[in-house]
Formats: C-alpha cells, sequence, structure tokens
C-alpha cells in the first residue's frame, strides 16, 4: 500500500507547525485519504484560523484577522496570492512566510489527491 508520512492516528498538523493549537483539534475526516486528516480544501474559516494561530503564534496579526474578517476558507487559502495578501495589508517579507506556508499546504493538498487515486486505481 501507498506508505504516506502522516499518522492515522494523530491529530493531523500541516508540514512544520510551530504551534501546539492544531494538535488541541482533530481534523478527521470519515473518508479516505492519507490517514485521517481532514483535507486543506475543507477547511472552515474557525479551522484555518486555528492554523493561522498556530503557524504564527506571535507575528502576522494581520493575516490572522484577515483570515476572520475576510472568512477564508481552506479551499480560499490554498487560492491565496501574493497580491491578496497585498491587498490585506500584510508586508512584503510576511507574504513570502505566509506563501511558502500555503504551498506547503498545497503539496499536501496534492498527495492526498494522488493517494485517492492510487487507492481507487490499485485498490481490488
Amino acid at each position: 500500500m501507498f506508505s504516506c508520512f502522516f499518522s492515522p492516528t494523530k491529530h493531523c498538523a500541516p508540514f512544520g507547525s510551530r504551534g501546539s493549537a492544531m494538535n488541541d483539534l482533530a481534523f478527521k475526516s470519515t473518508g479516505t485519504g492519507m490517514g485521517s486528516c481532514k483535507r486543506v480544501s475543507n477547511w472552515t474559516v474557525e479551522e484555518v484560523h486555528v492554523w493561522a494561530t498556530a503557524q504564527y503564534p506571535s507575528s502576522q496579526a494581520t493575516f490572522r484577522q484577515a483570515v476572520s474578517s475576510h472568512a477564508i476558507s481552506g479551499r480560499a487559502l490554498l487560492r491565496m496570492s501574493e497580491h491578496q495578501l497585498e491587498r490585506m495589508g500584510v508586508g512584503a517579507k510576511q507574504q513570502r512566510e505566509i506563501l511558502r506556508d500555503i504551498l506547503l499546504l498545497r503539496v499536501r493538498e496534492e498527495l492526498e489527491n494522488l493517494n485517492d487515486i492510487f487507492v481507487e486505481c490499485f485498490s481490488s
């Protein structure tokens, strides 16, 4: 079977999670995919806010506030661009950090999609 790096018995925190808030909120799903993690594209605004708070516990206040005020869901987070962050008032240095972290979430989402394809094609 396809080997994945997410433990199906643990809460799923994104790569490089800096905080522990993600460990307090279970991102469980009922479907298949990579372990038991809820897909980023299915995250609610609240879950995105928890992720942002865990990633940037003492910085990125502008971004954390924008997540709530603009109701940014997981799907919207994955589509976030430099231009959108700039319009929200996020500085250039902070934009790079946020976009890097969002890129890691995109990679995670793509790996989950590939795993689904693999399971669908090769399971009996």
